[in-house]
């Protein structure tokens, strides 16, 4: 990435005391009696044995099974985080964590917390997210029925690929919930989201910020829970996932179809407008009609593009675009509503033309396929300046500055 089209995230204030740990391991929780237990001694029991100066602690969302206790019991520290979500849980632990390095995991006792120490080594040596690997492809391992199959071979694969292509993500398992971050990282992301999201929120933006990201191979254990069901639900999920993956590249969600769609309704009238003939096909004014039906949804494609990374931004869903900052330069609420006024006059300019035809021949019968080429393009182009207009508008309401 280069100097000039650089992202940066907004300068972000620690709200925390400064690290007196090296290392917190923290584990959301809500009603796992049946593994935590496990979990905790696994975790502290790598601390103890590879002599790390660290600490446990279970984030608790509001368990009824007497989780808290039996974490406590075994060395724990027990932080309770009444708003509820995945993201909620782990932000309530991870503010609360001392560590300067901070591993995430689930405590459902499909992720072996002895393999911390890897974790621990990539962090060391300066990485900003050591990121678990379950696949083969990275490495991994994968329990016989420790992953659904739908999620091991069609779900956790596109996704990873997605990450990999939308957001240049060095990683091969997108969903692995076993990491490692620095705290400094953790603060300069500034998460935001409470859900599931959560995880690959943290991807997303380590990648857009080029941050080093490292990949450690784990295996992946069958889930130890018996009492209640996994938490994942695969369609559901899997949508929020995409849907999240679309909001982070409005590029791909809104400006590329976009600009295929004018572009295609460009060819149309480039054949239509002179009324060509391809072989036996006729080109006309229905073909008029289609063309200018991409083109309008085109433009309003690319607006929601714009409409969409600029909310981000200013929300800290996405980092500051130099790009984007250059365009507004340019492209402002002034100039918008010039440019909207003239395409709205022009496109009224060619129905008035089309009227005037009509009235030519007092009102009677028109040769449609003569009118039509006024007021198909004249509908399209007041139909444009008119959205260009309300466009400038809600963008320059989008990109106001305020706390």
């Amino acid at each position: 990435m280069t100097a000039s089209t650089a992202k940066v995230w907004p300068r972000y204030t620690p709200t925390v005391q400064p690290a007196i740990v090296e290392l917190s391991v923290v584990m959301p929780c809500l009603n796992e009696a049946d593994t935590i237990a496990a979990c905790v001694t696994k975790a502290v029991g790598a601390l103890r044995e590879h002599r790390i100066s660290g600490e446990v602690i279970v984030a608790d969302n509001g368990s009824t099974d007497g989780s808290q206790e039996l974490a406590a019991s075994l060395g724990a520290r027990v932080v309770p985080v009444a708003e509820k979500g995945y993201g909620s849980a782990l932000m309530g632990g991870i503010a609360a964590a001392r560590g300067k390095y901070v591993v995430m995991g689930d405590a459902d006792d499909s992720y072996d917390f002895r393999e911390i120490p890897a974790f621990l080594a990539k962090l060391r040596e300066g990485y900003d997210l050591v990121q678990g690997c379950r696949l083969p492809s990275g490495g991994g391992t994968v329990m016989p029925g420790a992953m659904p199959f739908l999620h091991r071979w069609w779900g956790n694969p596109m996704f990873s690929w997605l990450a990999r292509g939308w957001f240049h993500a060095p990683i091969s398992d997108v969903y692995c919930g076993l990491r490692g971050f620095t705290r400094a990282h953790y603060e300069r992301l500034g998460q935001r989201c409470t859900g599931m999201e959560f995880a690959t929120e943290m991807i997303i933006k380590t990648s857009l910020i080029d941050a080093k990201v490292s990949e450690v191979p784990i295996t992946l254990h069958v889930d130890g829970r018996k009492a209640h069901a996994p938490h994942l639900r695969t369609f559901r999920d899997g949508w929020r996932t995409l849907r999240f993956f679309m909001l982070y590249s409005p590029r791909w969600l809104f400006l590329m179809p976009g600009a295929l769609l004018i572009a295609l309704g460009a060819v149309g009238y480039g054949i239509a407008l002179p009324g060509l003939r391809i072989g036996r096909v006729t080109f006309d004014v229905h073909t008029l009609l289609f063309a200018s039906l991409a083109i309008i949804a085109g433009f309003q494609s690319i607006v929601f593009a714009l409409f969409t990374k600029v909310f981000a931004i200013s929300e800290n869903l996405l980092p500051e675009d130099s790009r984007l900052n250059r365009l507004g330069k340019v492209v402002n609420l002034e100039r918008g509503l010039i440019a909207g006024a003239a395409t709205m006059c022009a496109g009224l300019g060619l129905l008035i033309g089309a009227v005037r035809q009509w009235w030519s021949v007092n009102f009677g019968p028109l040769d449609y396929s003569h009118t039509m080429r006024w007021v198909i393009p004249g509908m399209m182009l007041t139909t444009l300046g008119f959205q260009t207009v309300l466009s400038s508008f809600f963008l320059s309401v989008l990109g106001m500055k305020r706390r």
